[in-house]
């Protein structure tokens, strides 16, 4: 599926939204930028009333105000940490009075901070594991009833949590990131586990090499340095490329649950 393909998903006709995820309404965490950002794109394109949430709120503003322009879409930004867990319950809230009951809930805030182990800044464990898995759990919880909802009212319901493959393949220099992505993994089929006989979709996404601003921000030079290296070395691919996997994924009849979703450049194999 290609960019300009994507954005096939919505037709410009006048009147009620048209597209794939027409009527829907999506709560998207970690919004402001990368996969969170690409994915609101093609929310928006596909028909969908979407909420953006993250910290950033100027890029979630210039976010929401370009997705009204080019796709007339309902946009509801606000700024939240999802670790705030009270904050989540009050944005929680304005959606629902705002843009409904959401049916779509992406929790795909994260942070990916490298380091050896025996040289890495304890903080920084700390702050994985309160975004990667705390704040996940909490993002799953708040909305966890509006989409019970919408399944009992016959319709699509949608919990897609962001992984990783580093929850199953050794990256040496990210071990608690790995391991906060290898609990998303187990969290994810539980869930499914539990909340798939009741109708609600649980699936896992996991990019592989996204060139992102994921990382960016690691304290440990040298492996910031290897990071750069690994994506330079292969042709990578873009927060893009997953978002459409993403949006795919959510737009398939309710009966079908892709659970596992691994988007990986083709030289991985």
């Amino acid at each position: 599926m290609t960019d300009n393909a994507a954005h096939t998903f919505a037709s410009p006709a006048a009147g009620a939204p048209t597209g794939l995820l027409a009527g829907r309404v999506a709560v998207i965490t970690g919004a402001s930028a990368g996969i969170g950002a690409a994915t609101a794109r093609r929310f928006a394109a596909a028909g969908a009333a979407v909420a953006l949430l993250g910290r950033r709120a100027g890029l979630l503003d210039d976010l929401a105000a370009t997705l009204r322009e080019e796709h007339s879409a309902d946009v509801l930004a606000l700024a939240v940490d999802v670790t705030d867990s009270a904050a989540l319950t009050a944005a929680a809230s304005t959606i629902r009075a705002t843009l409904g009951r959401p049916d779509l809930v992406v929790a795909n805030a994260g942070v990916m901070l490298g380091a050896p182990f025996d040289e890495a800044d304890t903080a920084e464990w700390d702050r994985m594991i309160d975004v990667n898995l705390r704040g996940l759990l909490t993002t799953g919880r708040v909305f966890v009833a509006d989409l019970l909802a919408a399944a009992d009212a016959g319709r699509a319901a949608d919990l897609v949590n962001l992984g990783s493959i580093a929850a199953e393949v050794i990256f040496a220099d990210y071990p608690v990131y790995g391991a906060t992505k290898a609990a998303v993994t187990q969290l994810t089929r539980n869930l499914r586990a539990s909340l798939g006989p009741r109708g609600v979709r649980v699936r896992s996404v996991d990019p592989a090499f996204a060139v992102t601003e994921l990382g960016a921000g690691m304290a440990h030079e040298a492996t910031r340095a290897g990071l750069d290296e690994m994506r330079s070395a292969i042709t990578t691919i873009s927060a893009e490329d997953v978002a459409d996997a993403l949006t795919y994924s959510v737009a398939v009849p309710a009966r079908v649950n892709i659970a596992e979703l691994t988007v990986v450049p083709t030289e991985l194999g």
